[in-house]
């Protein structure tokens, strides 16, 4: 099951289960929308995979056991701040690489 991560483990804002601003990379490394566009540059620091937008847990039990309420998020916070210019030079020479051939 998807870990839903509480914040950006870039600028730690808070990401909540309903967020439109969470992206996710494979890994479930979870950054915000400002920072995946304009820090990291759709590279993730940690695998140098892309993002995609964190999917939504639905909220209503439509089956036994699978809504936010029986599967609530993560209440585990990851902060480790990305170093601007160490990670501009890792991902320099990927970013351009589409993230499904990485």
């Amino acid at each position: 099951m998807l870990n839903l991560k509480p914040g950006c483990e870039n600028c730690n804002v808070d990401l909540p289960p309903d967020s439109d601003a969470a992206m996710i990379c494979s890994f479930e490394c979870t950054f915000c929308r400002d920072c995946v566009e304009g820090v990291l540059n759709n590279v993730c620091p940690n695998c140098g995979g892309g993002f995609e937008r964190r999917p939504q847990r639905v909220t209503t039990a439509w089956r036994a056991g699978v809504s936010l309420t029986e599967a609530p998020a993560s209440e585990e916070r990851v902060y480790d701040p990305v170093d601007p210019t160490e990670h501009a030079a890792f991902a320099r020479a990927i970013q351009d690489i589409p993230p499904a051939l990485r």
